[in-house]
């Protein structure tokens, strides 16, 4: 089949007909139930490091996601082949591993009276996908131009770890056997810039990125560029603090990570598993009263938007945290049925977690609490969820008489997440967002510093 303009190889209209194609076959073939995935990709990513190309890469792919439902007994088959005989080997496949797996009393299709039954104008109106038709030539010379821009703010800017320069075009659709057939393009385009300062073991490294729906909105690339270096040059001189217990200014980047910890401690797999601290936390006060937090899966051109989730659910704008209490889980069928519950459209994530912001800025955080740390990276992974414990390698800047003073490195910061949550003092006004969080800088009290 041709190419279209828009980069796809294949129309909406054509996916939609292999999704039906897919689930009529396998209702033919005996499947009490089916749902059947279509995607498509396509895309390209440029890297410069010191000027020169580093890496070209461009991705075209296809594929599809097949699941039938003997009563309920469950198979999953996948494919890349869109041919005919292929879609059928792949139920086939589906249907025969079902046959084999033992029933459980939770598989099945999403209910059907939660099922997304919208229309269009209403995927129209999210505005997700804005096709981005840079060649490769351009992409290179505007990472050059972003990586220049970072050299040009000191000589002290003397390597880079590269600019980038992506662009990413999707499509999908999802159906199943209750009559849901519905899918959408979607765009993201990033670029980003990675440089290092000093020498020696002085070295430092930092990097800043930007990704949007809309390659329009990208901020400028010369401004990306001098930022990343400002960042780098802003930690030269690092050394550690001696222990303490201080408060934590968690920068907004990594305040939309505290944001993802606690997504992942109140999904479904976690609680049905026994494996999280919030198990059986709604309506508890998790949070300072200070602290809101709403999903919101229609904002147009946000990341994390979607008229339905995974399973064809309807997604729906919610409180998760209201006045510091816990509102709702992230539930996809499965997990909903194990936890007795229903699902809360969020197979697949999240959707635009808002945090709502504080009225003072960074510095004024930084002067609000006199002394402390400022974290800018975290390294590791040392989160236990069933506990909570919190112990992660940290860099950053020390804070003493409510200035930003000198960068500081190798050192470990610890908590307990449910400690940490409920000592959530502030939260500024910097915000920004990070795929499907947005939050400002958050302010903890009372974390243990591990330093000299």
């Amino acid at each position: 089949m041709a190419s279209r303009h828009d980069g796809f190889a294949y129309p909406q209209e054509r996916l939609r007909d292999i999704a039906q194609e897919i689930v009529d076959y396998a209702k033919s073939r005996g499947a009490t139930a089916c749902e059947a995935d279509v995607s498509e990709g396509v895309g390209q990513s440029v890297t410069v490091r010191r000027g020169a190309v580093d890496t070209i890469e461009y991705n075209r792919d296809k594929g599809i996601g097949v699941t039938v439902y003997l009563g309920q007994q469950r198979g999953h088959a996948s494919s890349s082949d869109f041919s005919r005989d292929a879609l059928r080997a792949t139920v086939d496949a589906a249907l025969s591993i079902a046959r084999f797996t033992a029933p459980d009393a939770c598989a099945g299709l999403a209910d059907a009276d939660l099922l997304w039954r919208g229309n269009e104008s209403e995927i129209a109106s999210l505005n997700l996908y804005h096709p981005w038709n840079i060649s490769v030539d351009d992409a290179v010379e505007l990472a050059r131009y972003c990586e220049a821009a970072a050299f040009d703010v000191s000589p002290e800017i003397r390597n880079s770890e590269g600019a980038t320069v992506s662009r990413q075009e999707s499509q999908f659709v999802a159906a199943n056997s209750l009559g849901f057939n519905a899918g959408f393009a979607t765009s993201r385009h990033s670029l980003s810039c990675s440089v290092i300062a000093g020498e020696g073991e002085a070295m430092q490294r930092d990097d800043w990125y930007a990704s949007r729906r809309d390659a329009h909105e990208l901020p400028n690339a010369a401004r990306l560029g001098d930022y990343a270096a400002r960042r780098t040059l802003s930690r030269l001189g690092a050394s550690r603090v001696p222990t303490c217990n201080v408060p934590v200014i968690f920068e907004a980047p990594l305040a939309c990570g505290l944001i993802s910890n606690l997504v992942h401690a109140a999904s479904g797999g976690s609680l049905y598993r026994r494996s999280s601290f919030l198990l059986d936390a709604l309506g508890e006060q998790i949070f300072s009263p200070i602290v809101q937090l709403r999903e919101d899966p229609f904002v147009p051109k946000a990341l994390a938007s979607t008229p339905f989730d995974d399973e064809g659910v309807a997604t729906k704008a919610r409180d998760i945290v209201r006045d510091g209490v816990l509102q709702g889980y992230f539930l996809g069928t499965y997990s909903a049925r194990k936890l007795a519950m229903k699902s809360t459209g969020n197979a697949g994530g999240s959707h635009n977690l808002v945090l709502e912001p504080g009225e003072r800025s960074l510095v004024e955080l930084a002067a609000d609490i006199g002394r402390g740390l400022l974290v800018t990276e975290l390294l590791g992974q040392g989160i236990n969820y069933v506990t909570g414990d919190y112990s992660r390698g940290a860099a950053g800047y020390w804070i003493e008489n409510g200035e930003i003073r000198q960068p500081v490195q190798e050192i470990t910061i610890a908590g307990n997440l449910r400690e940490m949550f409920r000592n959530v003092s502030a939260i500024g006004n910097d915000v920004i967002v990070r795929g499907g969080k947005q939050s400002g800088s958050i302010v903890i009290d009372g974390m243990t510093v591990a330093g000299s």
